[in-house]
């Protein structure tokens, strides 16, 4: 039986929906319900995003996580699709998907296929051709300059510039710097930190579920402990993720043959697929690509739409960066594009609407006694 679709909250327990209001000026109205109660009236906050740990791995590996394990709070949604670049543009942007138009891994520009993190297309660095601020020209943190600890080689890359544009960057270069350079913006007063790690992401990619993701997860943990130790009295840290995590190994297969026999491009990734049909063929596409109904959703760019999937809002030059019909898996398989690869085959993969990628935590804490 094809499983329930996890699709976003976006008008309520949602990322998109965190930073905005923790950003809003005091005696505003307050925090949400859902808002992880350390985070009520909490002088200073630290948000610390781990890439790729969805709160279906936080219960099934609990313990390995003691520290995060027991913080307050539970499951929210991400974006969909959920993956790294569309979702870290809504929770710094605190807009949908549909709103700030990085749509995906993958995304199509009048033609070039933009692949969002390297900022790249084809044909080499993007970064003239498709200029950042003009793909995303809304402002991080509201426009405000929110002290950011990021890696530190991420800072002048494109896909930074296109959702972090106005930030106060602070690189780190081991993962012990985190700590020490969250600690200076709060000991200057700083009353929002946003800090990003993604080696949770990374270990689940290239090895999947076991030792080394183990050893990834327990060594994030201490990292949480580590930030928790230089909260001053009067702070919290909240802990949230912009995806969770699939294992698919080598459960990977290319679009049917009578599928990409209209198929012109392809873009997304292998868990969000977008198939972009030859001129006139959009409707035979989309009866042909329902051969892989057993192992996917598959779906119109008119549903996706209709259904709000990436948000209730979006003008029709966003929309021209979909395809015409998507492959979302609800089994444990990535669908191939040969223009789509890396440095490694990767073992878990994220990007559908299963809860397993859908949910997240947000969880807080005030500091350890």
């Amino acid at each position: 039986m094809t499983p329930q679709r996890t699709l976003p909250d976006y008008g309520g327990a949602n990322v998109c929906g965190i930073i905005q209001r923790l950003l809003a000026p005091r005696g505003t109205a307050g925090l949400p319900g859902w808002f992880p109660a350390p985070l009520h009236h909490a002088a200073q906050v630290v948000v610390l995003v781990i890439d790729g740990l969805g709160w279906e791995q936080l219960g099934a590996f609990a313990h390995l996580a003691p520290t995060i394990s027991a913080m307050i709070g539970g499951p929210i949604t991400t974006i969909a699709p959920s993956t790294t670049s569309t979702a870290l543009t809504s929770i710094v942007t605190g807009l949908e998907p549909g709103e700030h138009g990085i749509l995906g891994y993958r995304m199509d520009l009048h033609g070039d296929v933009l692949n969002v993190l390297r900022w790249a297309t084809d044909a080499g660095d993007a970064r003239r051709r498709h200029r950042p601020r003009d793909i995303q020209p809304f402002p991080a943190f509201t426009g405000e300059r929110v002290t950011v600890v990021s890696r530190a080689d991420l800072a002048g890359s494109g896909f930074t510039e296109a959702h972090l544009a106005g930030a106060n960057l602070q690189g780190w270069r081991t993962p012990s710097n985190l700590a020490v350079r969250v600690g200076e913006a709060l000991g200057r007063g700083e009353r929002l930190v946003y800090a990003y790690y993604d080696g949770i992401d990374k270990v689940a990619h290239e090895f999947g579920f076991g030792a080394y993701y183990d050893a990834e997860l327990s060594a994030v943990d201490r990292l949480v402990g580590d930030v928790l130790d230089v909260l001053p009295a009067g702070a919290a840290l909240a802990v949230i993720a912009d995806h969770g995590q699939v294992h698919v190994g080598s459960n990977t297969l290319a679009p049917a043959r009578e599928v990409l026999a209209h198929v012109r491009q392809q873009s997304g990734e292998g868990r969000f697929r977008w198939l972009h049909a030859r001129r006139g063929a959009e409707a035979d596409l989309l009866a042909a690509a329902h051969v892989h109904d057993d192992l996917a959703w598959v779906v119109s760019r008119e549903q996706v739409l209709d259904e709000r999937w990436l948000g209730r809002h979006m003008a029709a030059p966003i929309a021209a960066r979909l395809g015409d019909v998507a492959l979302v898996p609800h089994a444990p398989v990535s669908f191939t594009d040969p223009k789509d690869s890396g440095l490694y085959e990767l073992v878990c993969r994220h990007g559908s609407l299963t809860s397993a990628e859908m949910l997240v935590p947000f969880v807080a804490a005030r500091p350890r006694a």
